[in-house]
């Protein structure tokens, strides 16, 4: 089979995409590591800013708060969302199934802005019926990233179900499995990847979330984009390209992680399979 070689301007094209997307975070990057407070001229290599933030009690706080409600939120998506993922492949009738998959995808078709006032104002009128005046905070924010995720775990999984063979559950519970044991012990191995997948966009997507954040949050807790988007009326600090170079790394060395385990995992299969 002859392998047609890219042709030279495909090849440009993709550089460019590459370099506009990749040149931001290599300047990011570089400028985590130098010795002034300038962000056009680079005067030495320093960990200057490095020590800095280690220093910066209400970064590390806010960054602390960006992890739980990330970790929080994606647990529960994931969960919430496997098992909507489930009650929709089990429909037999058509068009609720469609219908489902219709509300599934608005989360995603509507405005972030949108989404996020509509979030705000529920929250406060639920608030006065109750008579809770501070209802903004952790609860209200996990909530709304709850369910800005659903709808990305759901498409995850549900590919994932389309390939399992709906015999093996039946076959399970006639060899005496409950219903939930078939669960886990057949279908649950299948969709692993894709609920692995979901939890790992619900993840990322919850860590770097800003509009909807901005407006279901409080006083009391704040998140790193908050916590940057405040500085931005004075001047961001130096120490915030660390942090954001630390968290790229991290984000790159999980991604590398997961897709080297995956791909151990498809070759052990076509092992099996040969």
């Amino acid at each position: 089979m002859i392998k047609k070689k890219m042709p030279l301007a495909s090849k440009l094209y993709m550089a460019l995409i590459i370099f506009f997307l990749y040149a931001p975070i290599f300047v990011l990057f570089l400028y985590s590591f130098n010795s002034s407070e300038s962000t056009s001229v680079f005067a030495g290599f320093s960990l200057r800013w490095y020590k800095t933030l280690l220093n910066d009690t209400e970064s590390i706080k806010a960054l602390y708060n960006t992890l739980i409600l990330a970790v929080a939120s994606s647990a529960v998506s994931t969960v919430m969302g496997t098992a909507a993922a489930v009650g929709i492949h089990s429909v037999k009738n058509k068009w609720i199934k469609s219908t489902a998959m219709t509300v599934t995808n608005i989360p995603m078709m509507n405005p972030e802005i949108v989404t996020g006032i509509s979030m705000m104002l529920l929250f406060v009128f639920v608030g006065r019926l109750v008579g809770i005046v501070n209802v903004l905070g952790f609860w209200t924010m996990l909530i709304a990233h709850v369910t800005f995720n659903l709808p990305y775990v759901i498409l995850s999984v549900m590919p994932k179900l389309k390939q399992i063979d709906r015999n093996l559950p039946e076959a399970a519970m006639d060899l005496g499995c409950t219903p939930i044991k078939a669960f886990i012990k057949v279908i649950l191995p299948g969709i692993m990847p894709g609920v692995i997948s979901g939890m790992i966009m619900a993840f990322t997507l919850s860590l770097d979330d800003f509009v909807i954040s901005y407006f279901t949050t409080g006083p009391s807790f704040q998140t790193l984009p908050i916590r940057i988007f405040s500085m931005t009326k004075k001047r961001v600090t130096p120490d915030m390209y660390a942090l954001s170079t630390i968290i790229f790394a991290v984000v790159f060395i999980l991604l590398v992680l997961v897709n080297v385990a995956q791909n151990r995992n498809e070759n052990k299969e076509k092992g099996v399979g040969k």
